[in-house]
């Protein structure tokens, strides 16, 4: 009996990729150049299983390409807004995500730039780089402090509580949180947690914001000029969840003016484009979208995908179907 066929549209860590060509008929991405349209078009008439990144964008005219073979997809990342998921349903394919084992690490990420934005770590770099660095002075790039202050986190889910975590029992942050549903009461008591009833309450209070809801159109440009208005002249914003929950040019125009202190980004609008207004601020530390990119959690992620696909072709029902 033959392999199933696979398509992967990126490089993938060298441990998954080995057992990708045990396992199956696999056509790797050795170049890592990203996909074309009419490439993935292709891929869905040729493969049995498409095996996408997030910033693949799978819309719906790609999926309602005619003739398919591919009767799975499995996104390597834990969002799925990359793919048109409404098409991917009209036209009964499956899809799949990776969650869980990317928590820990974007939540060290967000609170790595919460350390960089408050501490003015970014702009310090780059003076001693740039050899501008004249000494100590008592009033040299005074920042604020993150130990005992209030940390607001937009959407409660994995990875919003794995930095809650970080945040109250190392730095005894106080916490603060607006979400749709309510998480379970043991997860509150131990961070002794509040729930903000409206973002507006959450943004007005909070010394730190950082974002942890999903991308789309039901979030897109949620922090937008009116909300920004409403936080501390000292307060930072941090993202590292997906680039289009933040109205660049509303967060450009509040760190030019100084409506908040800082921010701390790892996702941006249309990325790898980044609006070159952020290129000529200060208080501003920018990361290309690092949040999952550690050793351990690329190949478990990739290991997420392969049991999916495994169990898929087995008959069985995915562990992480999303659609």
């Amino acid at each position: 009996m033959s392999k199933p066929k696979v398509i992967v549209t990126r490089k993938w860590p060298a441990e998954v990729e080995a057992q990708l060509k045990a396992l199956y008929d696999v056509h790797l991405n050795e170049s890592d150049i990203p996909m074309t349209a009419e490439e993935l078009k292709h891929a869905l008439q040729t493969a049995d299983a498409l095996l996408p990144t997030v910033t693949d964008l799978i819309s719906a005219d790609i999926l309602n390409v005619e003739n398919k073979r591919a009767r799975i997809i499995g996104n390597f990342g834990v969002g799925y807004n990359n793919i048109d998921i409404n098409a991917a349903k009209a036209q009964g394919l499956v899809v799949t995500n990776t969650p869980h084992v990317l928590t820990d690490c974007t939540a060290d990420i967000a609170m790595l730039l919460l350390l960089m934005s408050a501490r003015r770590a970014s702009e310090g770099n780059r003076l001693i780089r740039s050899r501008q660095w004249t000494g100590w002075r008592p009033t040299h790039m005074l920042g604020q402090k993150v130990t005992g202050n209030t940390l607001g986190l937009i959407g409660f889910g994995r990875i919003a509580q794995a930095m809650a975590k970080k945040a109250h029992h190392g730095f005894d942050m106080k916490i603060l949180f607006f979400a749709p549903s309510q998480p379970a009461q043991n997860i509150i008591d131990d961070l002794q947690a509040i729930r903000c009833k409206t973002i507006e309450e959450l943004l007005s209070e909070a010394n730190f914001v950082s974002l942890h809801c999903p991308g789309g159109e039901a979030t897109r440009h949620l922090i937008n000029e009116q909300r920004l208005k409403l936080m501390r002249p000292s307060a930072h914003l941090i993202n590292t969840a997906r680039g289009d929950v933040i109205d660049s040019k509303a967060l450009i125009k509040a760190l030019k003016e100084g409506w908040i202190a800082g921010a701390g980004l790892d996702v941006f609008e249309g990325e790898p484009a980044i609006d070159p207004g952020f290129l000529e601020l200060d208080n501003v530390a920018l990361l290309p979208h690092l949040g999952s990119a550690t050793e351990e959690t690329r190949v478990a992620m990739g290991n997420r995908v392969l049991e999916n696909i495994g169990a898929f072709f087995a008959g069985l029902e995915p562990s992480d179907r999303v659609v």
